[in-house]
């Protein structure tokens, strides 16, 4: 058992409480948590690590949302235009792959756990970063992604996603969690959609998919033209989408933790359906931005709990969850910065957190003990300002712990 006190606790909970001078007492969960005098008064003679002057203890950030096969990009791609990225995707993603050595994810988790993320929800396509995550100490949900739309392919792809689910759910453990991920209603066959999700009903894991993320996918989907006309023809000789958007969200019922990233181009009939389903929206709004999609309009999905994601560094300049919560900010700049920045705090932690299925994200009695620990640059004078300050300022975390474990 272990006791740490800080001059702010930020907990992240249903009331979003703010504890001035608190403490927790934790092992691998949260025991109790209360201002450090009564801490002190009930456990007089147990050693407490008070972190100081302007520190502030929160709980760990939650990636809902990334990608890290692709984390050796940083100038190859081509940004500015979703179909532009789509064939420069193509074109070096061998080369990419390849570059994306267990050494380079290494280092790449290394520096999300110092930028404050305890929990991160990846989406693999080939299950190359795998090693690299079950020797990292961040804990995962691992979403082992389904993708092809030729009909003729079904049951090869189909056995290939499932070979490579039950691989991963050979590693599962506390902190390793396989999940599965529909890439898309454009990209997936409806029939490759049903039997995957029959599957995830079956394994009782979090499903995600993307949704609805760019101006060409809406073309395509609603209107079976636009650039991915183009684009289908040439790869896959199709001319008309296998499913559209509503079609594609009628599939996703009874899914206990469910998620759809992007969903920039939803309507409101598509929103509707999201918020029925009990589904989350994992918001990266730092990807939409460098490829020139649409932003994420707040007030019309206010009824439905979003969270945030990094997306990867195929379409990111930075995996920190600090950055992209400090883009948030910046581009939703219509919202008043304060109120945004508690949402966004929210979403960052306790939303990740339900998103996934994971009792994380929120500084609370009998959760997971995951937690960061950080300074801000000088005395905060009203703690209305804190999810602000936070984000304006912390960039390295001092400390972080998860598991109860100083990582």
């Amino acid at each position: 058992m272990k006791i740490i006190s800080a001059n702010w606790l930020l907990t992240c909970n249903e009331n979003n409480s703010i504890i001035k001078n608190g403490a927790i007492v934790f092992d691998e969960k949260i025991l109790e948590i209360d201002s450090l005098e009564n801490i002190q008064k009930k456990y007089p003679n147990k050693q407490i690590e008070i972190l100081g002057k302007n520190s502030v203890l929160m709980p760990g950030l939650i990636n809902s949302h990334i990608h890290l096969e692709f984390s050796a990009n940083s100038t190859t791609l081509k940004y500015g235009n979703f179909m532009n990225w789509l064939n420069s995707v193509i074109k070096s993603r061998d080369e990419l792959i390849n570059k994306a050595t267990k050494q380079l994810i290494d280092a790449k988790l290394k520096k999300i756990i110092k930028t404050g993320t305890t929990t991160i929800g990846a989406i693999s396509s080939y299950s190359f970063e795998l090693e690299a995550l079950i020797n990292s100490p961040i804990n995962k949900v691992f979403f082992c992604e389904v993708i092809g739309s030729k009909s003729d392919m079904i049951d090869t792809l189909f056995a290939d996603f499932k070979s490579r689910y039950n691989n991963a759910k050979k590693y599962s453990s506390k902190n390793f969690i396989p999940a599965i991920a529909i890439h898309s209603p454009y990209s997936v066959h409806p029939f490759l959609v049903r039997e995957a999700l029959k599957f995830s009903r079956e394994e009782k894991c979090a499903v995600s998919a993307h949704f609805l993320e760019s101006p060409e996918e809406f073309d395509w989907l609603h209107k079976d033209e636009g650039s991915f006309l183009e684009f289908f023809k040439n790869f896959l000789g199709q001319e008309k989408a296998v499913s559209k958007p509503m079609e594609f969200l009628n599939q996703f019922s009874n899914i206990e933790n469910l998620s759809f990233t992007h969903c920039v181009e939803a309507s409101d009939a598509d929103i509707k359906k999201i918020g029925d389903l009990g589904a989350y929206i994992n918001h990266c709004v730092t990807s939409n931005r460098v490829l020139n999609n649409s932003k994420l309009d707040l007030e019309k999905i206010k009824n439905v709990p979003f969270t945030i994601g990094t997306d990867g560094l195929s379409s990111n300049n930075s995996l920190s969850m600090f950055d992209e919560l400090r883009n948030c900010i910046m581009v939703h700049s219509s919202e008043n910065i304060i109120n945004l920045s508690k949402k966004l705090l929210i979403a960052a932690t306790s939303n990740g957190a339900k998103a996934l299925g994971l009792k994380k994200g929120q500084l609370e009695k009998e959760f997971d003990a995951d937690m960061i620990y950080f300074k801000l640059p000088d005395i905060l004078e009203d703690k209305d300002d804190l999810a602000m300050n936070i984000i304006l300022h912390t960039k390295f975390v001092d400390k972080t712990i998860i598991g109860g474990k100083y990582v």
